[in-house]
């Protein structure tokens, strides 16, 4: 019997919480999420007899205990995430904590923050014949990145990246952006808080990314999409064949 579910809570909007996400967590006895990132409102379709606690404040050996708490209980767990729980979610030592006593648990999927963010500014991550990849990344801080995955290195592809947890250095993004030798007029969007009431997306030139950045006040929360291929200057790019009247396939004669 599965009793633990890390649900990915989307990037804040409660409408992003997929359906399946929801009814899990309208059916669990504990309700454990990330205060921190994840609006109460989220977790609101809780029961009203579910224990509902925020784990921001506690550690692993502690929100485990919790977990465990519950699931000794015969009860159920929905562990909600941020975002989608593959990405960046943490999820990977409380799994190992679940085997080692012997836990069934399952993922649920979620919004991850760069789409959310790409939908709200209306961009495409991909351009025909300019760019078909995208690369999720940050710089290193608290947490070392490998030196093969340093910013400049992945910049030099002149892919489309989208750049986490690390708007508290934007000069240092602008400064390893442009190290990877992407042109200055480089489209980059920036989205705080994408999916909160508070949520602000701004849209900038990478000349000119850490003085926005700054501007704004967005130090924290924020996500950068860096976009080649779709700035001001780029206005004729490659449309997509898939609905071009000459492009034939199974389903079209």
């Amino acid at each position: 019997m599965v009793q633990v579910h890390f649900i990915g809570a989307g990037p804040g909007d409660p409408e992003l919480v997929t359906v399946k996400g929801q009814r899990l967590i309208r059916e669990a006895d504990l309700v454990l999420y990330a205060g921190s990132l994840v609006p109460a409102e989220v977790v609101a379709c809780a029961r009203d007899d579910a224990k509902v606690a925020d784990s921001a404040p506690l550690n692993l050996e502690e929100t485990h205990a919790l977990i465990m708490e519950t699931v000794r209980a015969g009860g159920t767990v929905a562990r909600v995430h941020t975002g989608d729980p593959s990405l960046y979610g943490a999820i990977r030592e409380q799994m190992a904590l679940l085997d080692g006593e012997g836990v069934e648990y399952v993922v649920v999927p979620g919004v991850t923050a760069g789409f959310a963010a790409a939908a709200s500014a209306c961009r495409s991550f991909t351009v025909p014949e300019v760019t078909q990849t995208l690369i999720f990344t940050r710089l290193a801080g608290r947490t070392p990145v490998p030196e093969a995955e340093a910013l400049r290195k992945l910049a030099a592809h002149g892919t489309a990246l989208c750049v986490y947890l690390s708007a508290g250095d934007p000069e240092g993004i602008q400064r390893e952006l442009e190290a990877g030798g992407l042109a200055a007029s480089t489209l980059v969007v920036m989205a705080y808080r994408v999916g909160w009431p508070e949520e602000k997306i701004v849209e900038t030139e990478l000349a000119e990314l850490a003085a926005t950045a700054r501007e704004h006040e967005f130090t924290r929360q924020t996500v950068f999409l860096v976009l080649p291929g779709q700035g001001r200057e780029d206005a004729g790019e490659a449309r997509s064949l898939l609905y071009d009247e000459n492009f034939k396939h199974m389903y079209r004669k």
